[in-house]
């Protein structure tokens, strides 16, 4: 990432140009020498074709609906499509757009969701929007939702573990040092889910890539996360627990914990410290929406504490946590299956479908496979065996990244339904016991964790966005863009500001709806962990200023 790539590209047939490129807003005009669009189809790069490069005018990204907000105007970009082969059982797809004019002199990486399948040009909208030269990739493999392409393919599981995000952040950066004749200054990724997972891995695997790393709800203990589904599964199958009961869990949920932050406003601030039991909810007669049957009670346990091992008692993966449980896309339709429709709907969980998928095409690489002959012991350490080191970014070894100055910013929504929040707080603990017991021998003075890694929790925040509380900060929870963003209410640019300037960010605004009222608005601080928002006795409960970021009572 710091050596030139521009000196060693090959470029055939360019056209060079002169032009001015203003930033709008920054009061910066760069001049520099652009190679024309179309003459990157005759770009050589290892392993890659460029197979169409073109540019496409101003002009809306979507459609839009009749009576919604306008469609964002995307500015005009040359976008070039290629493929890469980067084993003989290769096909990695990738685009990269780049501004004609207002390129900011910086390169962003998108990540992807679920199994991905697609290019996820629906992310790259914001960055290109803010001048960024931005790519994404298709991890390898096209179509979804499930990993059906992984039988038969191990390369191709090797693609979407990490080959195809790292070359593709190579080739991107080649492709835009070829079209602006010299390299970004920055290059940043951002993701989410999946995405979460690719942005450890950069910062583990391939720490040059990236100055700067986004990683929301990462799901980086893959093999750990698809047990606990099928684990959920299991007990589901065993005791049903309706979806029409989860409005009374969240409320007794809340009754036991709300007002554990001194304010009872419908968001749980630190679940961790909630100890709601749902023995409570025992029916002591008939059998009620209101009330769960001891079987019920048993499998709602099993959400709340997360699949161990069975031999050895050791945590798998960690378990879900209280108070968003009837939350809208929640645990219905993550963990419970949607209710049926006039359409056809999936019999199973989202949650489910992954964790069938993976065990049944990417392990066992049998689509006939049945999760009820599923042996949690044994098909999770071969599991582990055979995927942990492609698919798992759970090295806490981030020295190499720390060493050449790169910053880490993980967010986590307490409410997410696909990914347990307490997963970011297991791995960040993970991160912070291994760098105090080994030295970095390149540096004598090595950085602080909290210098170039922070951690924010987002109270009743869903999976990657939505939910309910200060569950948008910029770009993440929203699709529109903010070109001049405020890095102290935008995550992006709070990075950005990390990485440019060296100002940590030590609290996040975050905005949203009232857990108790979701027309009303709110603003609360996202604090860097292990601190939360503490009211501070006085002042508006929905107005960020009345709180202020303090380590939780009893904890360290």
């Amino acid at each position: 990432m710091r050596s030139s790539l521009f000196t060693s590209l090959l470029v055939s047939c360019a056209v060079a140009v002169i032009v001015a490129l203003v930033i709008p807003g920054r009061g910066l005009t760069i001049v520099a020498a652009q190679g024309t669009c179309e003459s990157l189809v005759s770009l050589v790069l290892p392993h890659t074709s460029i197979t169409s490069a073109a540019v496409l005018p101003e002009g809306p990204a979507g459609g839009g609906r009749a009576g919604g907000p306008a469609p964002l105007v995307l500015p005009a970009r040359c976008v070039v499509k290629a493929v890469m082969k980067a084993s003989s059982d290769s096909e990695i797809g990738f685009e990269v757009w780049m501004p004609i004019a207002g390129w900011n002199g910086k390169y962003q990486q998108v990540g992807n969701g679920g199994w991905a399948g697609t290019i996820p040009t629906g992310s790259m909208i914001a960055g290109v929007m803010r001048g960024y030269a931005t790519a994404g990739t298709d991890d390898g493999h096209a179509g979804g939702p499930w990993a059906e392409w992984a039988i038969g393919h191990p390369e191709k599981l090797v693609d979407f573990g990490y080959r195809a995000v790292h070359q593709t952040s190579v080739q991107s950066r080649a492709i835009v040092a070829a079209f602006y004749k010299r390299d970004p200054s920055k290059s940043y990724f951002l993701g989410c889910s999946d995405g979460g997972r690719e942005a450890l891995m950069e910062a583990q695997r391939f720490p040059d890539d990236f100055n700067g790393i986004i990683a929301g709800a990462p799901a980086n203990n893959w093999t750990g996360l698809m047990t606990m589904a099928l684990t959920i599964e299991r007990a589901l199958d065993t005791a049903t627990l309706p979806a029409s009961k989860l409005p009374a869990i969240q409320a007794a949920a809340l009754s036991a914990c709300d007002n554990l932050d001194s304010v009872k406003d419908g968001i749980i601030e630190d679940p961790r410290a909630c100890t709601f039991d749902p023995g409570s909810l025992t029916c002591k007669g008939a059998e009620t929406d209101q009330c769960l049957t001891a079987p019920q009670v048993i499998t709602l346990r099993k959400i709340y504490e997360g699949p161990r091992h069975p031999r050895t008692g050791l945590q798998i993966a960690p378990g879900f946590v209280p108070g968003t449980e009837a939350v809208a896309g929640g645990w219905v339709p993550w963990i419970l299956p949607p209710p049926p429709g006039p359409q056809a709907q999936s019999p199973t969980s989202l949650i489910a479908g992954f964790g069938n998928s993976f065990y049944g095409q990417a392990v066992a690489e049998d689509p006939k496979w049945d999760f009820r002959k599923w042996n949690v012991e044994s098909d999770f350490a071969f599991a582990v065996e055979k995927t942990g080191g492609i698919l798992n970014s759970m090295s806490p070894d981030l020295r190499s990244f720390r060493a050449v100055g790169g910053k880490l910013l993980q967010y986590h929504g307490w409410g997410d339904a696909a990914i347990p929040g307490t997963s970011s707080i297991d791995y960040y603990e993970r991160v912070r016991t291994f760098l105090a017991k080994y030295p970095d021998g390149r540096n004598t003075a090595p950085a602080a964790m909290d210098q170039f890694y922070r951690l924010f929790m987002v109270p009743g925040m869903g999976h990657c966005a939505g939910g309910i509380g200060p569950n948008t900060f910029g770009n993440v929870g929203r699709t529109s863009a903010n070109p001049t963003a405020d890095p102290d209410r935008d995550i992006l640019a709070a990075l950005e500001r990390w990485v440019e300037r060296n100002v940590a960010p030590d609290r996040i605004i975050g905005t949203g709806t009232q857990g108790a009222d979701a027309s009303k608005p709110m603003t609360r601080p996202l604090c860097p962990y292990p601190q939360i928002a503490r009211y501070k006795g006085s002042g508006d409960p929905y107005i960020a200023d009345s709180f202020t970021c303090a380590a939780p009572a009893g904890r360290r």
